[in-house]
């Protein structure tokens, strides 16, 4: 869910490197240095053939920490530039003072600048093969071995993992996985259930629609009606270049096969403003007004209208999105294509096979099956791979995730990804959080005084479990033993 795509620059063999204690709160910004070798990371922790290691790039906030064995809220860092995610998870920095709490973002293996390979790291699925969330989970554990160790008053530090997304997944797993290096975690708009049959396949395709519908009268029948009316132009090569002119493509049309490229885009510009239907005007994936959907929607009134007349319509709908700044002078329809979606294209060929489906009746989009088949001959086709549909659930244990603790999972109700997230509690510390008002991970978003009271009601719920976990790690019998 991210709009960088990989940065494949080659890693610095400086000796030093440079991590941002990245406050770009108001003009703040903090630089520091951190001797490059002591953070080097294993390309293969799960393996003793090789030893390689790449740079794996981290930031730092520390002006409200107080040492002394303070917190650490530690962002598990997904499918992009650290930076990008730095600078989109105000809560963070908005708790940060009343916690006292260390703010750690660590940016995932083979994003941003983290690239096990440098510049051979997306050139085969050899090289591909470390892009796990096993090896990510495990790069976070030693880095926070690492901070704990050479860090002054971090030694017995309760910390926190927080993420949103693919995040807030790892963010969970985490905490299932490594219970003694984090204390909890606060997993927003998590889909851990979005595998195998956990899920109707199609439920996700139907939050979408109900954003829609719930928008504006006609909004949803006249994207269903759109597709229709493309298929109905792309017959001719007079359609074709109709539809290039109108929908101000950067490359024109030349077949009814790029017209179903066109759908597919169309498909994904929905999608992503389910996701971002924030109440205030946000630049999350693209500038866009407050409630973009009802902005959207004002376009779209009539779906009986003639094809030429509702493709118009439609024009103006997906141009809000994509130049509601108005500096666009054409759209590109491969700005979507792998680079804003969970399942990001080379996990989706290998471990995060997230079953989806619509069919056209609950939904406002073409009917399509779910085709393992298909997925697994298209991977093999650009990949060499083939996914492992069921390698998730025994990897993370699916439903089954009772006797685990200390995990907040927080969902909004305008955010399709709540299909596959879990909303409701599973135990007294297995916790759900619905947000009705919520988009993707709203909660994890900077405070903003047009925040519905959902939110805010949300936020505060997750900062008093968080205290809870705090007092609860300085009072364990382990600390105190190891503090002697």
């Amino acid at each position: 869910m991210t709009k960088n795509k990989p940065n494949p620059h080659p890693l610095s063999n400086k000796n030093l490197f440079k991590f941002q204690s990245y406050a770009k709160r108001g003009k703040k910004e903090v630089l520091g240095f951190l001797d490059f070798p002591r953070t080097q990371t294993i390309v293969d922790h799960f393996g003793f053939d090789e030893n390689l290691t790449f740079q794996q790039r981290y930031l730092i906030a520390d002006q409200h920490w107080k040492g002394d064995n303070g917190p650490i809220l530690f962002y598990t860092g997904n499918e992009g530039d650290i930076t990008w995610f730095c600078n989109n998870t105000g809560f963070m920095w908005d708790v940060a003072e009343e916690l006292n709490a260390m703010l750690v973002f660590a940016e995932h293996r083979y994003y941003g600048e983290s690239l096990p390979f440098g510049n051979e790291s997306f050139s085969d699925s050899k090289h591909l093969n470390y892009l796990t969330s096993e090896q990510a989970l495990a790069d976070f554990a030693v880095l926070i071995e690492y901070l704990k160790t050479n860090i002054a008053g971090a030694r017995y530090s309760p910390v926190i993992a927080i993420g949103g997304s693919y995040g807030g997944m790892l963010a969970a797993w985490f905490r299932m996985k490594y219970p003694h290096v984090v204390v909890g975690a606060l997993a927003a708009s998590a889909p851990i259930w979005q595998f195998g049959d956990l899920v109707p396949c199609g439920t996700y395709f139907s939050i979408v629609t109900n954003d829609f519908r719930k928008s504006g009268t006609g909004c949803a029948d006249s994207i269903r009606n759109s597709w229709n009316a493309i298929d109905n132009l792309s017959l001719t090569d007079a359609g074709l270049q109709w539809l290039s002119n109108t929908f101000l493509l950067c490359s024109p049309l030349k077949s009814p096969q790029d017209a179903v490229l066109l759908k597919n885009w169309l498909s994904e510009t929905w999608v992503n403003l389910a996701m971002v239907n924030y109440p205030y005007k946000a630049d999350f994936l693209q500038p866009l007004p407050a409630w973009p959907i009802q902005e959207v929607c004002k376009f779209l009134k009539d779906p009986s209208l003639p094809d030429k007349l509702l493709l118009q319509n439609v024009f103006q709908a997906v141009n809000l999105y994509y130049n509601y700044s108005g500096v666009v002078s054409c759209l590109d329809m491969s700005e979507t294509v792998c680079t804003l979606s969970l399942l990001n294209c080379s996990p989706a060929c290998t471990e995060m096979v997230m079953p989806m489906c619509t069919d056209g009746v609950n939904d406002m989009f073409e009917p399509q099956k779910w085709d393992f088949d298909a997925l697994s001959e298209e991977c093999y086709r650009l990949w060499g791979v083939r996914p492992r549909p069921s390698w998730i659930l025994s990897m993370y244990g699916g439903k089954n995730i009772s006797s685990h603790s200390n995990i907040i999972f927080s969902n909004g109700g305008l955010d399709p990804w709540s299909a596959g997230g879990v909303t409701q509690n599973i135990s007294d510390s297995l916790v759900a959080i619905v947000i009705p008002d919520g988009a993707h991970h709203l909660d994890l978003r900077s405070r903003n005084p047009l925040d519905p009271k959902s939110v805010q009601q949300a936020r505060a719920t997750e900062i008093c479990y968080m205290k809870q976990w705090i007092k609860e790690a300085s009072h364990s019998p382990w600390e105190s033993t190891l503090e002697k």
